[in-house]
């Protein structure tokens, strides 16, 4: 006696079918719209670190110079002036260096709103003083002033502080935009995951139905979503933020050392901050689908 195997081999191949079919050609329009947002979050957040990093460059940069405009006495020329005030505010502790700007280094600086070759000859050009400081101990604007006082010299130091809080404020609100557009991506994500999940649940309502007559529990039925739509966003984030970090380099290869645009410098380990994208995309996918479900479910039961 011989039993036919070919019943045992299809025993074998059966594989319980998942409760939610794990393809569906809806399901595509929501990866590409996840991907894209996660895509333009990414972006969003490389320009902020480079938008960082430029504001502290500058800051740094102010807070390692100061200027200090003279004003000659009766009798005296500016240029003397200005020497004079060179070598008393070298000698105050914290000032690296001090240096009197002749006239043409003082033209230059106005060349770029005057024009090369428009400034007349007979233009007052005031006389001005770069003073280089410590970057570990910075001389402050009050001590350069005494050292002036005492040495008879009319001067106004200018150590840029109205300009790091300008760059401050900058650096502030280009982080908070960031947080704005990352709030609005998540949202935008969220209620995308909160219309599909509907559209699941209406489409499927047989399979709900049967599992409640089955005995099954709303949140059961809630994780399968969860879980589905979870795994949707997490591929999507994927997507999204391989294309952003290929951009990025992109951009950054063409931009050579000074990354993006030497006004927005990017560094290659900037692209790590897209590691999180997915893991990000599925956690607001698995709430707006568990959420969701739970609402409708407990109006359906």
């Amino acid at each position: 006696m011989s039993l036919d195997p070919a019943p045992m081999e299809d025993w074998l191949k059966w594989r319980p079918a998942p409760l939610l079919p794990t393809q569906d050609g809806r399901d595509r329009s929501l990866v590409f719209v996840v991907a894209v947002l996660c895509f333009l979050a990414c972006l969003a957040v490389f320009a902020t670190l480079a938008a960082n990093r430029a504001a502290d460059g500058w800051r740094q940069q102010l807070a390692a110079s100061a200027t200090v405009q003279v004003r000659p006495k009766p009798g005296e020329t500016g240029s003397s002036a200005a020497a004079r005030a060179a070598e008393a505010l070298a000698g105050v502790r914290g000032v690296s260096e001090a240096q009197a700007l002749d006239r043409a280094a003082a033209e230059r600086l106005l060349e770029p709103w005057l024009g090369q070759g428009n400034i007349p000859e007979d233009l007052p050009i005031p006389h001005l003083v770069t003073v280089e400081l410590d970057p570990k101990a910075p001389a402050s604007a009050e001590a350069m002033n005494a050292a002036l006082k005492t040495a008879g010299i009319d001067g106004t130091v200018d150590d840029h502080r109205r300009w790091m809080k300008d760059v401050e404020r900058a650096g502030a609100s280009a982080r908070a935009a960031a947080l704005a557009a990352g709030l609005l991506v998540a949202a935008a994500a969220a209620a995308v995951v909160a219309f599909a999940t509907r559209s699941g649940l209406a489409a499927r309502r047989d399979v709900v139905e049967v599992l409640h007559l089955a005995g099954a529990r709303d949140s059961f039925v809630a994780t399968l979503f969860q879980t589905r739509f979870a795994l949707l966003a997490f591929r999507a984030g994927a997507y999204g933020a391989v294309a952003a970090a290929l951009v990025a380099a992109l951009l950054r290869l063409l931009g050579g050392s000074d990354g993006f645009t030497p006004v927005l410098p990017f560094a290659w380990t900037d692209l790590l901050w897209a590691l999180p994208c997915p893991f990000a995309a599925a956690l607001v996918a698995a709430v707006s689908a568990r959420r969701t479900a739970m609402s409708i479910l407990g109006k359906v039961t």
